[in-house]
Parts: structure tokens; sequence; C-alpha cells
């Protein structure tokens, strides 16, 4: 299966993959800079494929994963493509992710998704100029919640991981249900709803407290669990306390978590596009993986 896929100024070619197999197909497009770009499948559903940006010189390269926010509900990759074109320009394999959302699956399934992408990147390294030894994952609002779940998914020790971004992460879905509760803000009551809507359409209780503690990152913090940058505006509606819970626990254990705040109330991408924001983001991904 072949498709056409468009996203802005850049024209991705299409090529369809079981998990960790290349179909043959038409070679990738190449863009500007010798940067080519595909998009390819790592599972059987709608959602479970992403975009493929790299610079096919024969070295290994850092990887990028991307992943996209919209309350779990919603967002889709096609929307991270200047990000995207950003880091491919400064010379890493970027992939950007698409998962199935909590309408159509709850979770865990949007972690094993991001899981079974980065899978099956690493197993088509060669593919891509990619060094599977050598990665961070940066994930915005809801994605920077599955971007942390992957960071703390099992001991901590996903082979190559090097580090995670939240930008505005929701690190604690229980603190965002609280918080929703009375609050005035439209978007906390919104983020409210969409939590329970990922754990399946139940609140934090009976039958359903085991769902919400697997989305609850800090809960799963251990020793071997990478750096962590949270970005967070000192008044957005998803608040820094929502990563000072990480970094307490993930302090516990001995892994450092770097908390920027910026002023303002600007959340997930328009946050990332405030002055000097991307600049802090790339020197931190920099000193991680060069």
């Amino acid at each position: 299966m072949r498709r056409a896929v468009s996203a802005g100024a850049l024209a991705l070619a299409a090529v369809a993959l079981s998990p960790g197999t290349a179909h043959a197909g038409k070679d990738p497009v190449s863009g500007m800079g010798g940067i080519e770009f595909e998009t390819v499948e790592y599972g059987q559903q709608r959602h479970q494929a992403m975009d493929v940006s790299w610079t096919a010189d024969g070295m290994k390269r850092p990887g990028i994963f991307l992943i996209h926010g919209g309350w779990w509900s919603s967002g889709d990759k096609k929307y991270m493509t200047e990000v995207t074109r950003s880091y491919a320009e400064l010379g890493y394999t970027v992939f950007t992710i698409n998962y199935r959302l909590s309408g159509e699956a709850a979770w865990p399934a949007q972690r094993t998704d991001a899981l079974a992408a980065i899978q099956s990147a690493r197993k088509q390294a060669e593919r891509w100029s990619f060094d599977p030894n050598n990665y961070v994952v940066v994930g915005f609002s809801a994605g920077g919640h599955i971007a942390a779940a992957v960071g703390t998914y099992g001991d901590g020790d996903l082979p190559g991981l090097k580090g995670v971004v939240g930008i505005s992460p929701v690190i604690s879905p229980l603190r965002a249900y609280s918080d929703g509760a009375a609050s005035a803000d439209p978007n906390q009551r919104k983020l409210r709803e969409a939590a329970i809507q990922l754990a399946g359409g139940c609140e934090p209780k009976g039958a359903c407290s085991r769902v919400w503690a697997s989305m609850e990152v800090p809960w799963h913090a251990s020793r071997h669990d990478v750096p962590v940058l949270a970005v967070h505006s000192k008044d957005e509606f998803v608040p820094p306390a929502q990563s000072m819970l990480l970094k307490e626990m993930l302090g516990q254990v001995g892994v450092p978590v770097t908390i920027f705040t910026a002023p303002g109330v600007e959340h997930s991408a328009p946050l990332y596009r405030e002055p000097g924001v991307a600049e802090r983001v790339q020197k931190w991904i920099a000193e991680r993986i060069g």
C-alpha cells in the first residue's frame, strides 16, 4: 500500500511497513539539504504510523521521537511539521509518531504504540541512518504524558533512550482530574474529562483505580529512568506543579529532572515557539545525545 502525504512545504512518500519489516517500493522523497522523508506504518491500526526524516549519508545519527498532543483524543503528526524539519536540519533522524487516540483505545494503548514505534525504528535503524542506541523522546502536552510514561516504563532501561522532554507535559492525570473538579478554567475542566476518557471512561476509584495507577507517571519512577526536561508556562492550565511531582519521585532515586518555567500562559506548541524555549530544549537534547 502506498499513499501521498502532504505536510506544509514538505512532500512525504508513504511506504507501508508491517512492524519492523520494510516493503519494497519507491525510493523516499528527497528534500532540501539532502533530507529524505517517508511515512511508515508500525502496526495494523489506522493511527499506528510515523513520519521519518533523515539524512541518507550512511552515518549513524542520533534520533528524536516526537509525540503530538491533543487531549489524547485528537491531534496528528502532520501538525509537527515545523518541529520535525527543525530537528532534521540539525542532523538528527526524526520520527514523528501517530498513536491510537483515546476514542479508539484506552490507556495503555498510547504508551504501547509509542514503544512499538521505537522498536520498529530500532529494527530499521540502518535504513534511516539512525543510531538505535542514542535517542530521546519529546512530547507535547498529552504527548508529553506519553513520552514521560515511555521514560518510566518498566525499570526505565529502554535500550538506547537517553532522555525525555515534555512541553507542558501532563505528568499526573490524577492531578489533572483533581484540578478540574472545581476549576473555573475551561481547559482544566476539559483536561479532567480527557483523562477520564483516556482511562476508558471511568473515574479513579474501584475497579478503575488500576488503570489510573498505570497512567500516573510519578508512581513508576525507578533508578534506571532517564533524565527529564519539563517546560511549562508559569500560569498555563497544566501547571509546573505537574512536573514537580515527577521531580520529587525521580529525585528520590537519583535521576535528574530539570523544570524550566517561562512567563505567561502559553501551552504546548505555542509555548515551544516562545523566544528562547526551542533553543533551550535543543541545547538540553544536544547535551544528551550530541
